[in-house]
C-alpha cells in the first residue's frame, strides 16, 4: 500500500502526550506541510502561533478549560507543543484554509511517529480580552480568529482502535 493513504488510514488523535518536548527537525517540518496546505486561491491565509513555553502553555491551558466549563484539566492531554491555527475572517476561504493547514499538520504528525490531536475552543478562547491581549503580543492582526490547535508531541498511549465506518458514509451518484 502507498505509505501516504497508509499513514491517512492509520491516523488516530492521541489524548496522552510524554513531557519530552519534539525536535525542532520534526516541529520544523510540521509546519513546513502545514504551509503547503491547499489553500483558497493560494492566497496562504491561516498563521500558526507554536508554544512550547511552559507557563503560556499553562495560560493557555486555563483559558481553553474555562471555556469547558471546566477547572484542573488539561484539555491538550499534556502535549508539550501546541500549534494554533488562525483564520483571516477577510478571507472567503479563511476558515477552510485554517482547517485544511490543521489537518495536514495531523497528517504530518502520524508521519513522523509523533501524536497530535486536534483541540478545539480556540475561537471562544480568542475572542476573550485576554486572548485578543495574547493576539496582540504575539502579533496575530485582529482580523483573525482562532480556529483550532494541534496537540503535538511523543504518544504517551496507543490510540483507540478506530471505529467501524458507517455503511452510509458515501453516496454515489
Amino acid at each position: 500500500m502507498n505509505e501516504t493513504v497508509k499513514t491517512l488510514l492509520t491516523r488516530r488523535s492521541i489524548r496522552g502526550f510524554k513531557t519530552e518536548q519534539i525536535n525542532d527537525r520534526d516541529l520544523d517540518t510540521i509546519l513546513e506541510t502545514a504551509k503547503y496546505a491547499p489553500s483558497g486561491s493560494g492566497r496562504q491565509s491561516p498563521v500558526f502561533v507554536v508554544v512550547q513555553d511552559a507557563s503560556t502553555r499553562a495560560k493557555l491551558t486555563r483559558m481553553n478549560a474555562k471555556v469547558m466549563g471546566k477547572q484542573n484539566v488539561d484539555p491538550y492531554y499534556g502535549a508539550p507543543t501546541l500549534i494554533l491555527v488562525f483564520a483571516d475572517s477577510e478571507r472567503n476561504t479563511g476558515f477552510e484554509d485554517a482547517c485544511l493547514a490543521l489537518g495536514t499538520m495531523l497528517i504530518a504528525a502520524a508521519a513522523l511517529d509523533l501524536g497530535a490531536c486536534w483541540i478545539h475552543r480556540a475561537k471562544e478562547m480568542f475572542d476573550s480580552e485576554e486572548g485578543q491581549a495574547l493576539m496582540v503580543e504575539w502579533g496575530v492582526p485582529p482580523r483573525f480568529y482562532g480556529v483550532g490547535a494541534c496537540a503535538l508531541g511523543y504518544a504517551a498511549q496507543k490510540a483507540a482502535p478506530p471505529l467501524p465506518r458507517k455503511a452510509d458514509y458515501v453516496i454515489r451518484v
